[in-house]
């Protein structure tokens, strides 16, 4: 079978797509038939060998897939030959025309929900649902402001604020990622680019500061926003795509505010009955028509260095997804 490998620490353009051995499936396994796999910012960072967890090369990247279930192992019930199925595989392995995924971490798509749609629906929304809701408690008719919200955790929570009821602020560094912002239902937004992120939070606030940070960009960016914060505010650390900031402690302390950490791939791990039920309530809400996860870009195996290199050079707007089966490549939709 085909694969998209990494076979060693470099530029997304060294990727090579290749045929490597079929997965081998165990007694409490899961054969899926990959339909769609989410290029992540973890990814990125993995394949020039500076993320957390460390792979080595030769390896596959993916660590989220969905597609349909081609054979199931002796010791597995509750999944058929057939289901449409999300698979947490760890950290890598994904972008491959078929994986082995151990079935605790395969869950049963509901009837309407795409490929393309449901891939990095755990990675971006599961995040963003954890943080939002058990993370900040959040509450409606609060302030939230986003930081990245035109990439596909950012998009996420304008989707997912909105539903909690949150009047969203959506910052990001070009007037066509806050266009899909706005299109998504953010009421207000900030071009980081051209405006000063604190001033203008604080402007629209009408001086009274923002509620809720949700924070995936770090950076200079995150001590402003901090800045901008609310008496009893809370700032989720969700991610550094511009890099890990250094926060004068102080500012806690004359707000009163939170620093918070939303891990959410730890808590699976850790806390596996709230884990569950984030997963169920997503599942749902997919399944009722109130999540409709944005596809910007499809990408071929062939053209996955494509997807790689547009994320990494920040370029992305929304959710970029390879296709291992020969789904569209056109970049964008």
């Amino acid at each position: 079978m085909r694969a998209l490998v990494c076979k060693e620490f470099g530029p997304p353009e060294n990727m090579v797509v290749e045929e490597v051995a079929e997965p081998v499936v165990g007694d409490r396994d899961v054969l899926i038939e990959v339909k769609a796999v989410p290029v992540t910012f973890p990814d990125t960072l993995m394949l020039e060998d500076k993320y957390q967890f460390t792979a080595t090369p030769p390896y596959t990247p993916g660590a989220e897939v969905v597609g349909v279930v081609l054979e199931i192992g002796a010791a597995v019930t509750g999944i058929t030959v057939g289901d449409r199925v999300v698979g947490r595989l760890g950290v890598t392995g994904g972008m491959a025309e078929r994986v082995a995924c151990n079935a605790k971490g395969v869950m049963v798509l509901p009837d309407g929900a795409g490929f393309a749609e449901s891939s990095g629906l755990l990675y971006a929304h599961g995040t963003t649902y954890y943080g939002l809701r058990y993370r900040a408690d959040i509450q409606p008719g609060e302030t939230l402001l986003i930081l990245g919200a035109g990439g596909h955790l950012g998009l996420s929570a304008v989707e997912l604020g909105k539903m909690m009821g949150a009047r969203v602020i959506a910052a990001a560094s070009s007037e066509e990622k806050l266009d899909l912002c706005r299109k998504l239902g953010a009421d207000e937004t900030i071009n980081y680019s051209t405006e000063n992120l604190k001033e203008r939070a604080k402007e629209l606030t009408g001086g009274d500061g923002v509620d809720v940070v949700y924070d995936v960009v770090g950076g200079d960016y995150a001590e402003q926003s901090l800045r901008a914060i609310a008496w009893g505010g809370r700032f989720l650390v969700v991610g550094f795509t511009a890099g890990i900031p250094s926060i004068p402690l102080n500012l806690t302390l004359l707000k009163s505010c939170q620093i918070v950490g939303v891990f959410f791939g730890a808590m699976m791990a850790k806390e596996p009955e709230l884990g569950e039920s984030i997963v169920a309530d997503l599942l749902e809400m997919t399944a009722n028509g109130q999540l409709t996860p944005h596809v910007s870009g499809r990408f071929s195996l062939e053209d996955g260095s494509q997807a790689f290199r547009a994320m990494m050079d920040r370029q992305a707007t929304g959710k970029l997804v390879i296709e291992p089966q020969g789904g569209e490549s056109n970049g964008n939709d």
